[in-house]
């Protein structure tokens, strides 16, 4: 009989907050044995996350995976950097929109596809002035005040 597992679904709120996403990309991650277990056991978070492009390659900086527990001497890094696997066209493109001022690539949600594989869905993303902030709640609170009045 197949356990039927819980879909893991790692979101990074404050990017929506802090920032304005242009365009959004899939990516693997590389990782370890037991970094996936406690992915799937739900143990990350995307907080403070950035990515970075280092020889060609695109790396993830300050990604927590909690360390697994029953790994033993085998266990992995909590914040070590991680690379990506994007195609090369990709690579070029997030190369091409980063040069401008202003733009950087954040990750917004980490899960699990169908496959049991770990991915990234980064964003290009240009961070918000302070008075965008509150214009972002201002329309968060209207848009929950007109949902409460048509449920009425």
């Amino acid at each position: 009989m197949k356990m039927k597992q819980t879909p893991i679904n790692i979101k990074n709120k404050r990017a929506t907050f802090d920032y304005e996403l242009v365009e959004t990309f899939t990516a693997g991650i590389v990782l370890t044995r037991t970094e996936i277990k406690s992915i799937r056991s739900g143990k990350a978070s995307l907080v403070d996350t950035y990515c970075f492009f280092e020889r060609g390659e695109m790396w993830v900086r300050n990604m927590h995976i909690a360390e697994y527990f029953y790994g033993t001497y085998n266990n992995h890094e909590t914040r070590r950097d991680r690379k990506l696997l994007l195609n090369r066209n990709e690579l070029r493109k997030l190369t091409r929109m980063t040069k401008e001022t202003g733009f950087t690539i954040i990750p917004t949600r980490l899960f699990i596809n169908e496959k049991g594989l770990a991915k990234l869905v980064i964003a290009v993303a240009k961070g918000k002035k302070q008075y965008d902030k509150r214009q972002s709640l201002k329309e968060k609170e209207d848009k929950r005040a007109m949902d409460r009045m048509f449920k009425k």
